[in-house]
């Protein structure tokens, strides 16, 4: 054998052992699903993450041949089931929730026996929703301009402490360089029947709850918090156009794994459900309900999540708000 063939000889034996190594891993890479996949949603039925859920729960069992299971685990702001997917080691458990279980519940409750922003890890954002600051139409407050001369002593209304929509008004009370008096109740729907009422004059709500009020126009929408206007109430303003540039309060549904799955596990159900959420009829049932399909790789969804703990931080600590 001349030294020519033995040096190529050599090189294809070097080949083939690599090939032989690597097969291990694309078999394990390959190998998952291995039995049925649980769906965490942090919230009670019929609220976005869960729908959310269900609506790619059919595109997920055909991607990943396994039947995929919804479960809701509602308590605690979203922390008991970010608490059950953080314990989970077989990588077939995921957190369906806001992304606040991750920037803004760390800053409120203080006394959890583990850091859920080390435990859990983004996986894809699923969809933005905005809330929309309404006002009880005998109220005659029309525009922000109006909303920033209450008095301190008015009250506003929130789906809870430490929710997204008094998290918002905190954010344009300290913008605006007001204050008024937080009426907390036990989610959004209450809060809106209560300004409905005129309990309360005002609320910051998640939108997909006070639109169907505002369409009948039993509530006033002021203006909306996110970067972008409501597809189903066009006309309506952001906090932005209203007068406060850079105002930004947008919230997230988001997919949520235990850290300990590996980048590649993680990479490979991120593409499926991304794929899975864009699909048009998906989209379209979801605009309806006034949420936006997002979509984001793990690493922006881990940008994004880092940005927005830092902001609400400064906001629960001007407002001095702490759930434990």
């Amino acid at each position: 054998m001349t030294r020519l063939a033995h040096t190529l000889l050599l090189r294809l034996l070097a080949l083939a052992a690599a090939g032989l190594a690597l097969q291990p891993l694309a078999a394990q890479a390959q190998d998952w699903p291995t039995k049925p996949v649980r769906l965490i949603s942090s919230f009670p039925p019929g609220t976005p993450g869960d729908v959310i859920a269900r609506l790619i729960q059919p595109a997920l069992q055909v991607a990943w041949k396994q039947s995929v299971i919804v479960d809701n685990k509602p308590g605690a702001g979203g922390n008991l089931a970010a608490l059950d997917v953080a314990h989970a080691r077989d990588e077939h458990t995921l957190l369906v929730g806001p992304d606040t279980i991750l920037t803004i519940n760390p800053h409120l409750y203080k006394k959890l026996n583990i850091d859920l922003r080390t435990a859990l890890q983004p996986v894809t954002y699923l969809a933005s929703f905005n809330q929309t600051l309404v006002c009880n139409p005998q109220a005659r407050i029309e525009s922000l301009k109006a909303f920033s001369q209450l008095p301190a002593t008015a009250l506003y209304a929130s789906g809870g402490t430490g929710s997204p929509s008094h998290m918002t008004m905190e954010l344009l009370l300290t913008t605006q360089g007001t204050q008024l008096v937080h009426v907390p109740y036990k989610g959004p729907g209450p809060a809106a029947l209560d300004v409905m009422a005129r309990h309360v004059d005002c609320g910051f709500i998640v939108s997909s709850v006070v639109l169907p009020y505002v369409q009948s126009k039993r509530l006033q929408a002021i203006a909306v918090s996110g970067q972008a206007r409501s597809v189903q109430m066009p006309t309506v303003p952001t906090v932005a156009e209203s007068g406060y540039p850079g105002f930004d309060a947008t919230f997230f549904e988001t997919l949520l794994a235990p850290a300990s799955m590996p980048a590649a596990r993680v990479d490979q159900i991120s593409r499926d459900v991304r794929a899975a959420i864009e699909a048009p009829d998906v989209k379209a049932r979801l605009a309806e309900i006034d949420l936006r399909v997002e979509a984001t790789t793990p690493q922006e969804a881990r940008r994004r999540s880092e940005q927005d703990y830092a902001k609400w931080g400064a906001v629960a600590q001007r407002a001095q708000i702490q759930l434990d």
